[in-house]
């Protein structure tokens, strides 16, 4: 009769939890470590006749890397989920070393030859724009 060895397998567990805890950890002070003044930016944008999905494509096969290009971080994109907004409404966050930096980026991508491949036709009737800095209790900083 072999014998099976049963405390291997709790082993494993234990350190593939201990492993999973420590990158959490670290991940999370990795964001929280950021500079004091780094601020997000909430940018809302509302098209014309329901060209949400136009306006989607444009961002995350032209715009995006755009954004990189000139220091700004994509938080994440959002469509709104209940209708009417849901036909017409794209939100996004995007972080910035500082008011400054974000200022230069945005000079910076607004000056970009590339930009011109993809912002051919008007397709956004409004943008929305704010400047947040997180508070002490938020996860992401």
């Amino acid at each position: 009769m072999v014998k099976k060895n049963m405390s291997a397998p709790k082993v494993t567990v234990c350190t593939a939890i201990a492993i999973l805890f420590i990158v959490v950890l670290t991940s999370q002070h990795s964001i929280n470590s950021q500079s004091q003044d780094r601020v997000f930016e909430l940018r809302t944008y509302t098209t014309i006749d329901g060209r949400i999905d136009q306006l989607i494509t444009r961002h995350r096969d032209g715009a995006i890397p755009i954004f990189e290009k000139h220091g700004m971080t994509v938080i994440g994109f959002w469509k709104a989920a209940e209708a009417p907004r849901s036909e017409n409404t794209l939100t996004y966050v995007l972080a910035h070393k500082s008011l400054e930096a974000a200022k230069q980026s945005w000079e910076a991508f607004s000056a970009d030859p590339q930009r011109d491949e993809y912002e051919h036709e008007l397709i956004v009737e409004n943008v929305e724009r704010m400047f947040l800095h997180p508070t002490d209790f938020s996860a992401i900083k």
